[in-house]
Order: structure tokens, then sequence, then C-alpha cells
């Protein structure tokens, strides 16, 4: 029966001592997690530091709320670009003007004509012919650079230099 004791006491001893190991290796592990948990806890802690929100979900809201409105500025002013380029390529920018002397045997160049087109060269040709006792002033349409209208050389000269101006 003493060896039985002393057999039992011995197991007894070898599983004390393998709990023992095992206790002080879960000790370790629980040290270095008490350690990495106390690390993120204070980069977690200066994240927040300024942010004005208690939690992580709150500042991801108001991060995912600021960021849809943004994206909801962005389209409107997407729009309003859109709107503006429209609007400029209808826009007269193109500009011609000869002045040139309509009748021969009086006056001077006092005579014009003035053609103003936009992008797609469509526009007016507006023609001013001058002499010492009158003036009259004629008006054209154009559609890509020529009128249902006959154009005379010197507004024909003024569409071809507001056609040039708007190549530079």
């Amino acid at each position: 029966m003493a060896e039985l004791n002393e057999l039992i006491a011995q197991q007894l001893f070898g599983v004390v001592a393998v709990l023992a190991v095992l206790v002080i290796l879960l000790l370790i592990i629980v040290l270095a997690q008490s350690v990495k948990v106390s690390r993120l806890r204070k980069r977690y802690e200066r994240m927040m530091a300024g942010a004005g929100v208690e939690d992580l979900e709150s500042l991801l809201l108001n991060l995912k709320m600021q960021t849809d409105s943004v994206e909801d500025e962005q389209e409107k002013q997407r729009r309003a670009m859109t709107l503006i380029e429209q609007r400029q390529r209808m826009a007269k920018t193109k500009l011609g003007m000869k002045r040139y002397n309509a009748f021969s045997d009086q006056g001077s160049d006092l005579s014009f004509s003035f053609a103003l087109l936009d992008e797609l060269d469509n526009g007016i040709v507006i023609s001013g012919l001058h002499n010492r006792d009158s003036s009259y002033v004629y008006a054209k349409p154009l559609e890509q650079g020529a009128s249902k209208y006959a154009l005379s050389a010197e507004e024909k000269e003024a569409v071809e230099l507001a056609r040039r101006e708007g190549t530079r």
C-alpha cells in the first residue's frame, strides 16, 4: 500500500507539475495579450481624440454621411459643368470683320461686313453699306458658315476671317 501511495504521489506530482507549467504558459500568453490590447486601446484613443464622437461606429457613420454629401455636391457640379460646356459651344466667340469702300466713286472705307460665329460656325453676318447720302444695314443668318441668302465677297471674307479666328 505504501508503494501504491508513493506511485499515486508521483503521478499526482507529475500532473501538478504539468498543470503548473500550463498555468505559467497561460499567464505569459495573457500578459502578452494584455500588452497588445493596451497598445490597441492607446491607438484607438489617439484616433478618436478630437473626433467629437465617442465610438468608432459613430465616427464611421459620420464619415459616410460626409462622403455622401461630398458626392452629391460633386454630382451637382458635374451637371453644372456639363450645362456650362453646352452653353459655351453655342456662344458666339469667333469674330471676323472686313472694312471696305462699297461705292468706289465716293466715300472711303466706311462700309463693313461683320461675322459672328459659334463653335459650329452658326451665327450671323451683318453688313453696313455707307455712301454720302445714306447708310444701309443688312443681317443674314449663318448655319455651318453658309447662308440661305446670297453672300457678297466681303461677307464671305468676314465669315472666313471668323472661321480662322476659331482655329487659333
